[in-house]
């Protein structure tokens, strides 16, 4: 099947990312289904807990495996910051801001979900030309790095949000008291560290028997690091063990079996769109909160963006770069697998994500379809930006307009 990530990376005739086109394909498709079939709780239906967090093993496995680690040396403090402290301002801007709206406890919650960026998105809107590769690389690191951060947050302060007295006990499906919360940090690494031992005594027995005498080597290696991702992915979306997933994905490649993983990315993408659409047309979609918690986020990403770029970004970056950074806020997979492996929990989460995640998505498009670019460019003319340019060792020419 030709649905890989290669396709989705590309722009239709219109210019509109094909990414995107798909996703809101799949969510209408899934919308007509709800609508036709009216199905009733399909958050608590049998396997669904395990279906969502099946998928989101799989997207964030993908988000990591993909990582340069050249371009992470190349901006660690700036990642770290970012999918750290970052992530952490971004999540209390949002959860402030539709706490005091709306005066509901479990909005922490809903914060953090939307806080991260999605690298399928992103992947697919890497293309301008006007924007240095190191902004590139930093904002593709960031949003490889920040959906296990965020994801992890989500699941640990639904706990803080259960203690408030909100949400519903008893379906097993998130955290509920701190105990719990650092067990399952050990048992995720504790699983890491056994698919990492597994791994490297495999490579290694395999790698005694050396490429020189059997040429074939690398293919077996790439084999056993297949069949240790599927098992893993597996295993850990019946507990929602997250960070052994993105973990591996940092150390685990998977060679010629590459290519699959952006196929199976990519259909986990289109079929949490759709199951999103389902559950949005069979339940109730509170469209003032989604629109509240989408510009929150947008506006927090941006925020953070300065935050960091001024305070720790040496050379400081161009304001070309500073819009790419600023307006870098899209939500998808990690996004819609999160709101719904909460909603068993928190009913109505879905209700609030989805149209969030539609309006910070059409806030970033609206922003590059009004041709930001322009301004930006006007901007790179101006003395400061020269000198930033200047300071990176980069020729600085006026771009045509």
């Amino acid at each position: 099947m030709a649905l890989g990530l290669s396709r989705l990376r590309g722009r239709t005739s219109a210019g509109l990312p094909r990414v995107v086109v798909g996703a809101c394909v799949a969510l209408a498709c899934g919308a007509i289904v709800g609508l036709l079939t009216h199905p009733e709780n399909l958050s608590h239906a049998a396997g669904y807990q395990y279906a969502a967090g099946l998928l989101l093993a799989i997207g964030l496995y993908g988000s990591t495996h993909d990582i340069d680690f050249a371009e992470v040396k190349r901006s660690l403090k700036v990642v770290l910051v970012a999918v750290t402290v970052g992530v952490l301002v971004k999540a209390s801007l949002i959860a402030t801001v539709m706490v005091l709206a709306f005066d509901r406890p479990e909005y922490l919650v809903l914060g953090i979900a939307v806080a991260q960026i999605d690298p399928l998105s992103v992947a697919a809107t890497q293309k301008s030309d006007r924007v240095s590769p190191r902004a590139k690389a930093i904002l593709s690191v960031w949003a490889a790095f920040d959906d296990p951060m965020t994801v992890l947050l989500t699941l640990y302060f639904s706990a803080l949000a259960v203690r408030f007295g909100t949400g519903s006990a008893g379906d097993g499906s998130v955290l509920t008291d701190t105990a719990t919360v650092f067990g399952d940090l050990l048992l995720n690494l504790g699983l890491f560290a056994l698919v990492a031992a597994l791994w490297w005594a495999a490579a290694a027995w395999l790698g005694r028997r050396g490429p020189r005498r059997r040429p074939g080597t690398r293919p077996a290696v790439d084999l056993v690091a297949l069949a240790l991702v599927v098992a893993l992915i597996l295993f850990a979306a019946q507990d929602m063990m997250v960070l052994a997933v993105a973990l591996t994905g940092l150390l685990v490649r998977l060679g010629r079996f590459g290519a699959g993983l952006e196929t199976a990315v990519a259909l986990a993408f289109l079929a949490a769109s759709a199951v999103l659409g389902v559950v949005l047309a069979s339940g109730e979609v509170f469209l003032r909160e989604g629109l509240v918690l989408g510009a929150s986020a947008f506006a927090a990403q941006l925020l953070v963006t300065l935050l960091i770029s001024r305070l720790l970004v040496r050379p400081r970056l161009t304001w070309p770069d500073l819009a790419h950074l600023g307006f870098g806020q899209q939500n998808g997979i990690t996004a819609i697998l999160l709101a719904l492996a909460l909603e068993p929990r928190f009913p109505g989460t879905v209700g609030v994500v989805g149209p969030a995640i539609v309006t910070v998505n059409l806030l970033h498009h609206t922003f590059q379809w009004a041709r930001v670019d322009r301004w930006r460019q006007d901007l790179s003319t101006a003395p400061e930006a020269q000198h930033a340019s200047t300071a990176m060792g980069q020729e600085w020419k006026p771009e045509p307009g």
